[in-house]
């Protein structure tokens, strides 16, 4: 029997929550994917037609998650949803993969980011990216320990920061003179692929659901999520929307299309190698946010899964005077750091941490996409202080395009995905060996 604990205390605004989706959304990914997207629409109307598409699904899916959230709001976020629609189960399966893989996976994939750019600047020797990495998981984890204080003010204050220096890059994009040579087709082969380009665009605009693991600690939460979710996500497009034509105005679209690094060689245009190292700042910076961010939220599952399964009693704890579920956090630390060092000895860490985490993550975004079908049918008496419009079609289209990222991720990255697969199928073997203290 698990003793009766302190629960979360609602002590987060809705400009706090829109910093936090932010924060998670804006890492690395604005930073790299452009070029893969230029070369994969092979026109400039095509290209703005894949970042429109991304901001269109990602505010779809929003939708379905206000709702969701707002009629079951809890630290769990999609973990309750899915065990009120499938089961303990299912739910168990979810909360296992996002604690061993989904999480701490991207946590260390995003360590690795600032890892190397740091180690650009700072340089420490071969393996400074890896130590770079496992000091900004301790010290972030070390943050939040301190206080849901202050590891809110350091993702406001991150997130800040980051969209003052993307706005900067914009203003300097639209201030150089557009290059002479044709922008009309960066390949005009038939080599591009539009499916394969909102593979990438969905990737960056990945993480705003987040947001719904920390509906317990929201104020009005049923009024607030709401807000959050669509501000947010608004935002975020409006922001990449505004950087792409910074590219496109800086670079032009046939240089976009092969460059490795777009955001470099954009400021290395205009403002030569000091316009660079700004965007290693920046870069770094971003990061840190979504590391902090996600580090906020994984811990809130944790809590949940300790809450629920006695068998991980003591993830459960929540200290009062913090108001954080400090085992959570120091269980999420461990984890992550495993990742970190996976990554640094297996291969290159952020091309391992993608192929590990993607298709576990959207084989449950598919999930938590039907369980507002199941749970509409299962309570309909309910309240529910947000419905999605246009049901069912609306939650459908979200749905059909959970299925096709889970179909691409798989194909396009290829043996890496078993490894994911392989952690979940040890969670599904520990729920048949251990089913008494699971499920009791």
């Amino acid at each position: 029997m698990i003793e009766k604990r302190t629960s979360p205390k609602q002590t987060l605004s809705v400009a706090d929550t829109i910093a936090l989706i932010v924060g998670v959304v804006i890492g690395m990914g604005i930073f790299k994917t452009p070029s893969m997207i230029a070369t994969n629409t092979g026109r400039e109307d095509v290209f703005f037609l894949a970042w429109l598409a991304g901001g269109i699904i990602s505010v779809i899916g929003a939708l379905c998650y206000a709702e969701l959230a707002t009629t079951y709001p809890h630290s769990g976020g999609d973990y309750h949803y899915l065990t009120r629609a499938f089961g303990r189960k299912v739910g168990f399966l979810f909360v296992w993969s996002r604690m061993t893989v989904i999480q701490p996976g991207s946590i260390a994939m995003l360590a690795f980011v600032f890892g190397d750019y740091l180690s650009t600047i700072l340089p420490l020797g071969g393996s400074a990216h890896s130590i770079y990495a496992a000091f900004s998981v301790v010290i972030l984890t070390a943050l939040n320990l301190m206080g849901v204080q202050k590891g809110k003010w350091t993702q406001n204050l991150l997130t800040a920061i980051k969209v003052i220096g993307l706005f900067a890059v914009v203003l300097v994009g639209m201030m150089a003179t557009p290059p002479s040579l044709p922008t009309v087709s960066a390949h005009p082969h038939s080599g591009t692929s539009f499916g394969l380009a909102m593979v990438f665009v969905l990737l960056t605009f990945g993480g705003w659901n987040e947001a719904v693991y920390i509906s317990a600690e929201l104020y009005e939460v049923r009024r607030n999520m709401v807000r959050a979710l669509l501000w947010g996500v608004g935002i975020i497009t409006v922001i990449y929307l505004l950087i792409n034509l910074a590219y496109l105005r800086g670079l032009g679209f046939e240089e976009i299309g092969q460059s490795e690094v777009v955001a470099a060689d954009l400021m290395r245009r205009i403002l030569g190698e000091g316009g660079a190292r700004f965007i290693s700042l920046l870069i770094i910076v971003s990061a840190l946010g979504a590391i902090n961010a996600a580090i906020f939220t994984g811990a809130r599952t944790n809590y949940a899964l300790g809450q629920d399964f006695s068998m991980f009693s003591f993830l459960g704890k929540w200290q009062e005077r913090s108001n954080t579920p400090t085992n959570a956090l120091l269980f999420l630390g461990a984890i992550s750091l495993m990742w970190v060092l996976l990554g640094a000895f297996v291969r290159k860490g952020f091309v391992a941490m993608v192929e590990y985490t993607a298709p576990v993550f959207w084989c449950f975004f598919l999930l938590a996409g039907l369980s507002l079908f199941v749970l509409r049918i299962k309570d309909p008496e309910i309240s529910r202080p947000f419905r999605v419009p246009l049901y069912p079609f609306t939650p459908l289209f979200f749905c059909m395009t959970c299925v096709y990222m889970l179909q691409s991720s798989v194909v396009y990255v290829g043996g890496g995905a078993f490894v994911g697969l392989a952690v979940l199928a040890l969670g599904a073997l520990l729920l048949l060996l251990k089913p008494g203290q699971l499920m009791e």
